[in-house]
């Protein structure tokens, strides 16, 4: 499944990003507004996450080869890896800056100014986070999705901003600005945290979410039956694609076509059922004592007997 497209979100990601990190700057320049400052320094993280994610989607959209033979689509989960460690930067430099800002306090200048500017980058950040999930959403892209939360970050951030710049306008609590930042910071730590757990996962190989399970349960039990069974069932996912693996137990009287032919039909309704998907499947006498003595998970060979 070819999803070297997928590097045009990345790419208007990145636009975005260089576009947006320029009016909040502005936006602090006019105010000095450390709420502002905040919001400026996460976009510097946008640009170069949204440059990490641009080169690991290209990166995972290659096809298999000689040396990764199973493909490079785990590239994703080290794009939303990174993206998920540069979120946590992001906030402990937002918290930084908004402490040394509490003891030192410093009045806000040109309010209205600096507020339409800074809203004028959210609303960019906003369409481009949507239309960055529903992509990633439609192709079960890891690395879209961490691009996109993280843009979501940053407008809560911004809204989060916005809100106590005008707050110390209209009441002249300094203190105001900096606290929001602070909150700013400890919200988005946990879409960081979310996004380096999800991460992990994928790289440990973790099975095929429960709806996915459930459609490859309902085909097998359109066969299972007196003369066919099913074990040693496995599964993993990687980003858009997914592995699955199994054990088909046919009566031994059986010619190699016909336990063939079964296997065909059973990979392509399951190929069907979950686009993308690798299937790897192991044919066996059901009469035979051997073909129940690997139906566990781990089935890694026995090493041979020293000499």
């Amino acid at each position: 499944m070819d999803r070297t497209h997928l590097t045009r979100f990345a790419l208007l990601s990145l636009v975005a990003a260089i576009a947006t990190i320029s009016l909040k700057l502005l936006a602090w320049h006019l105010t000095g507004s450390v709420g502002m400052l905040s919001d400026a320094l996460e976009s510097i993280v946008n640009v170069v996450a949204a440059a990490a994610t641009l080169w690991l989607l290209y990166l995972s959209a290659r096809p298999p080869d000689e040396r990764y033979t199973y493909g490079y689509s785990k590239a994703e989960y080290f794009s939303s890896a990174f993206e998920g460690a540069l979120i946590l930067v992001a906030a402990f430099a937002i918290g930084w800056a908004a402490v040394d800002r509490l003891l030192h306090p410093q009045p806000i200048e040109r309010i209205d100014l600096g507020v339409v500017v800074s809203i004028v980058a959210t609303a960019i950040n906003l369409i481009v986070a949507r239309l960055l999930l529903g992509a990633a959403r439609r192709h079960d892209s890891i690395a879209l999705e961490a691009d996109a939360q993280h843009l979501m970050t940053d407008v809560w951030t911004s809204v989060g901003v916005v809100v106590a710049v005008l707050a110390v306008g209209f009441t002249g609590w300094s203190w105001l600005d900096p606290s929001i930042a602070l909150l700013v910071a400890a919200n988005i730590v946990f879409t960081g945290v979310s996004l380096l757990r999800r991460s992990a996962s994928g790289l440990m190989d973790q099975a095929l979410p429960p709806e996915r399970m459930q459609r490859i349960a309902a085909i097998l039990d359109r066969y299972r039956g007196d003369r066919i069974e099913f074990h040693a069932i496995r599964t993993r996912v990687s980003a858009g694609r997914s592995f699955v693996s199994m054990h088909v137990l046919v009566p031994g009287n059986w010619t190699v076509k016909r336990g063939h032919d079964l296997v065909e039909r059973l990979e392509l309704e399951i190929a069907a059922a979950i686009p993308g998907t690798t299937i790897e499947t192991h044919l066996e006498p059901r009469e035979d004592p051997a073909s129940y003595e690997d139906v566990a998970l781990d089935r890694i060979a026995p090493a041979p007997p020293a000499h």
